[in-house]
């Protein structure tokens, strides 16, 4: 079983993303091991790299230690959120010492609009791709999130979704194997 570091671009507690990155966990039952990575981190300030924050320690080791990243963001104004943003920018510093180099990476995302998170994973991307991560390109997840997607107990209900959902986290285990 893979170890993945999940990375969810929302602090609020009902968060959609978060629903549904709890579904997709469900779904890599067996396959994958999620570790949600604390997200709650202070503004990036490279004055703080003296006595660096106890959550940017542990988020950098997570990311050291992961097999992959899969990262389950919502698009704010049509771009990155400011916590995922922020998590990307402590990750990969001070100079020298960034985490993502050479990790696998994952990006989905769920939003009530009917264009998903294409825009801001189409950012996202662009940043990842400079600090040396292979990040997944096909197929691209973007999910116009309606609650009755999910059952009682929180799975995807449909099973079109499940197939296509499964197939995302299906070749997201072949990209890892591919990227070591």
């Amino acid at each position: 079983m893979k170890n993945i570091v999940v990375l969810v671009g929302s602090l609020r507690k009902d968060s959609i993303n978060k629903t549904y990155t709890h579904a997709l966990e469900k779904l890599a039952t067996g396959q994958f091991a999620f570790h949600y990575a604390d997200m709650d981190l202070p503004l990036y300030n490279d004055d703080l790299w003296q006595s660096p924050p106890a959550k940017v320690v542990a988020l950098k080791e997570a990311i050291a230690k992961a097999d992959g990243i899969l990262i389950v963001s919502p698009e704010y104004n049509r771009s990155i959120p400011a916590v995922t943003k922020n998590a990307i920018d402590w990750a990969s510093r001070p100079y020298g010492q960034n985490a993502w180099k050479g990790k696998a990476v994952a990006i989905t995302g769920a939003s009530t609009g009917s264009q998903g998170t294409a825009v801001m994973q189409s950012q996202l991307r662009s940043s990842l791709v400079i600090l040396g991560t292979a990040v997944l390109g096909d197929p691209e997840v973007y999910i116009t999130f309606k609650p009755e997607m999910l059952d009682a107990d929180g799975a995807f209900a449909n099973e079109g979704t499940v197939k296509f959902l499964k197939g995302f986290l299906d070749n997201f285990d072949a990209w890892i194997d591919r990227v070591k």
